[in-house]
């Protein structure tokens, strides 16, 4: 990170022998052409040049291990032979989570640095800041780094879609769970002031239908405040049974710390974004946060049952070897990876149709991929209509000092398509 934007420029070229005329020139000897390739801007026969904005620096640098992750990933293909024997030249820019930045390194990336598509970028209020600008040139906005569902609108936004299930289905979720467990439940709501509280409170809302009555009190906080104390005691005044807890992982451990306070005994659910053990439940106090309920997709890194499975020994390797300064229990990081994983798996399928028009194609056709790190019974699909590539969730309860499985893999799908 260089310069006083702290600007990030990640880029992996190809090595040198391949820009070398004697090279080109074998290798139309032994060929008698390129390969019958269709391109689009970003792509050759050599090279597929991707695009990212990233918080490298600012308030949620924190953040900056998914770019690492990605780059590492790239570089690993590349060591590998690349796909289809091109190689992958990544360009991934600092925003500092300011979304006038991201507005500007992103025109640079489509318009200076002619990157196929974008990939991973970070940011719910920084990717929509930008998305009406990368569907009107008709460059792919790819597996978005945040959980809206604003991501899947074919019908309004065709070139973007995002990866993990969406807070609104991970709101739809929790009411199932609640109206199959107690259909009397009065429901406390607690939630962010912005797009991504108020997805998670329209799922539930979604879910719960003609039942919305059930909800007996909602409370929205902006996120300047310094401490939510205030509102988790109005929220118990209420005579709540019940806390639908859809705060960021600082507001989460206030939350959980006060309700133990209060002596409040509500059954506690907690948004999947603040389910981190060292980030939130730990600072908490682990016996302020024993029975609460989340939800996971991903399989847990640190968890004694996976430690012998060859896919988590291989991604050890691969932190040690690509990414060394990651934390190997960082969630961030490990669904890095298997975003990563599923965009090669996307780039094998467009196979020699480089085009923007085929990679979204190719996007919508994801049947039954598994990536590493997700848990059993969840998969990534996709079609014409259908941009939402996972819509389930485990349920899991926090006992002891870790999160349990309870019950089956649960759908947040609102309807069939």
């Amino acid at each position: 990170m260089t310069g006083d934007n702290r600007e990030m420029i990640v880029r992996l070229m190809m090595p040198s022998i391949l820009r070398s005329s004697a090279f080109l020139l074998g290798f139309l000897t032994a060929t008698g052409s390129f390969a019958a390739g269709k391109y689009d801007p970003g792509a050759t026969d050599s090279e597929i040049r991707i695009g990212q904005t990233m918080s490298y620096s600012g308030p949620n640098s924190s953040f900056a291990t998914i770019g690492m992750v990605h780059d590492g990933y790239f570089r690993k293909v590349n060591d590998e032979g690349g796909i289809n024997g091109r190689k992958i030249n990544f360009i991934s820019y600092d925003d500092a989570f300011n979304p006038a930045k991201t507005v500007e390194q992103t025109r640079r990336l489509v318009e200076s640095d002619q990157v196929l598509f974008t990939f991973g970028s970070l940011g719910t209020a920084l990717q929509l800041a930008v998305q009406k600008y990368l569907n009107s040139k008709k460059v792919p906005q790819l597996f978005v780094s945040a959980a809206s569902s604003k991501w899947e609108d074919p019908e309004h936004f065709p070139w973007t879609i995002g990866f993990v299930p969406s807070y609104r289905a991970e709101g739809r979720i929790y009411a199932k769970m609640i109206l199959a467990q107690n259909p009397n439940a009065k429901i406390a709501i607690i939630y962010q002031n912005d797009d991504y509280g108020r997805d998670l409170l329209r799922g539930v809302k979604d879910g719960l239908g003609e039942r919305s009555s059930m909800i007996v009190a909602e409370d929205s906080f902006e996120i300047t405040e310094p401490t939510i104390d205030t509102h988790i005691v109005k929220l118990k005044a209420s005579g709540a049974d019940t806390l639908f807890d859809f705060t960021p992982p600082k507001f989460a451990a206030q939350a959980i710390r006060k309700v133990g306070e209060l002596g409040w005994k509500p059954f506690h659910v907690l948004n999947t974004v603040s389910s981190s053990i060292g980030t939130v439940l730990r600072p908490a106090g682990f016996e302020n946060a024993q029975g609460i309920v989340s939800t996971a997709y991903l399989r847990d890194v640190s968890d004694p049952r996976w430690q012998n499975d060859s896919s988590i020994v291989q991604y050890k390797e691969f932190i040690k070897k690509y990414a060394p300064t990651a934390d190997l229990g960082d969630l961030p990081a490990w669904n890095a990876y298997g975003a990563a994983q599923t965009l090669i798996q996307v780039l094998k399928q467009c196979g020699d149709d480089l085009t923007r028009e085929n990679v979204m194609r190719q996007v919508a056709n994801i049947k039954g991929f598994h990536p590493d790190t997700l848990l059993p019974g969840i998969d990534i699909d996709t079609g014409p209509l259908d941009y939402a590539p996972m819509e389930s969730l485990q349920l899991v309860k926090f006992e002891g000092n870790r999160w349990v499985a309870i019950g089956d893999v649960l759908s947040g799908q609102a309807e069939k398509r």
